[in-house]
């Protein structure tokens, strides 16, 4: 009994050391290509690049658990003809982890002030184009309705639907419950060095093991989480690969995760209440394989601002920026032209 408690006690100090020793690795091979800027008590990073500054600057919104890597196949298309600034909210990426608890329940008003003092910090001119990924949708909303005169127009991809998430149905709060599960899941997993470990033997080709460990560790859901998130990330440049990987195998992003996940229900329901109308123009690019509910919601989106519509997006699912970049640069472009 003695040896065997001494033999785990063994174990889990070397996965201690193999995820200290891998974190630290990481730190000195990928620094931030960015600033990490001090909002007060928490850096964030940005990064901004483009140099005419006679159009109004754009700002990238990410999803829910995604980076500003997730925009390297637009930013520097966009960067031609406008300022563009992508950054990494609070706990994901580079920044800091965010100093709140858990269970915040104002999460999406939290993440406005959060951006709107990083702009401010950074020296940011408005009034602001921004284009919103996902969940980044209901930030992008909530900052245009409470700060109306700094938006000069939103670009919205295929962002999640806040009539559906606001009063979730049984289904959707068993799908938000199984997300947040896999997130506490992946942040013990990370913090002992197992999710480096799988993710390391995923990058050197092995396909078994880590189909094997993904499964053991999370069942046929985490599986399945992460062969979807493997094909999303192979879309982005070869290069990026191991910048990604080394994010996922840093506690902080999946803590950060669980806890966007569970201000979901409330920050659509505040965004659902608050935001009744946008003076500036307004596209959706909504996803070839919407759902009805998804369609509708969009189309309610487009209807918020006079100047508002829909497009739908052929050939694209849920992560437009990765399938048809070239779409999103295009209605940015038209964004700015309407001015």
């Amino acid at each position: 009994m003695i040896a065997a408690a001494a033999f785990l006690a063994l174990i889990f100090a070397a996965a201690f050391i193999y995820q200290h020793h891998g974190k630290s690795r990481d730190a000195r091979r990928f620094p931030a290509p960015g600033e990490l800027i001090d909002i007060g008590g928490i850096r964030l990073h940005a990064h901004l690049s483009g140099t005419d500054h006679s159009t109004p600057p754009v700002i990238l919104e990410a999803g829910i658990g995604a980076t500003s890597l997730s925009w390297a196949l637009v930013e520097n298309q966009i960067a031609k003809f406008a300022p563009v600034l992508s950054y990494d909210r609070a706990g994901l990426g580079w920044s800091d982890p965010s100093p709140q608890p858990r269970a915040v329940p104002r999460v999406v008003p939290q993440l406005v002030d959060e951006l709107r003092a990083l702009l401010t910090t950074r020296r940011v001119p408005a009034p602001r184009i921004i284009a919103a990924h996902s969940f980044g949708g209901l930030i992008a909303l909530d900052y245009a309705a409470r700060f109306p005169a700094e938006i000069a127009g939103l670009v919205l991809i295929d962002p999640v639907g806040a009539t559906e998430w606001a009063d979730p149905s049984p289904s959707h709060r068993a799908m938000l419950r199984r997300g947040i599960f896999l997130a506490r899941c992946g942040e013990a997993l990370a913090r002992i060095g197992v999710v480096r470990f799988t993710l390391n033997r995923l990058s050197s080709g092995a396909r078994r093991l880590p189909k094997l460990m993904a499964r053991a560790t999370s069942g046929r859901s985490g599986r399945a989480f992460t062969e979807r998130m493997v094909g999303e990330i192979q879309k982005l440049p070869r290069e990026l690969w191991p910048l990604v990987q080394a994010h996922w195998s840093d506690p902080k992003c999946f803590r950060a995760m669980a806890r966007y996940l569970q201000s979901l229900p409330a920050g659509a329901a505040a965004v659902l209440r608050e935001t009744t109308s946008i003076g500036a123009p307004l596209i959706v690019l909504s996803a070839a394989n919407s759902s009805p509910a998804q369609r509708a919601d969009h189309q309610r989106l487009a209807h918020l601002s006079p100047r508002g519509h829909v497009e739908i997006v052929e050939g694209a699912n849920h992560w437009i920026q990765l399938d048809r970049p070239e779409i999103v640069v295009r209605v940015i472009r038209e964004i700015i032209g309407a001015r």
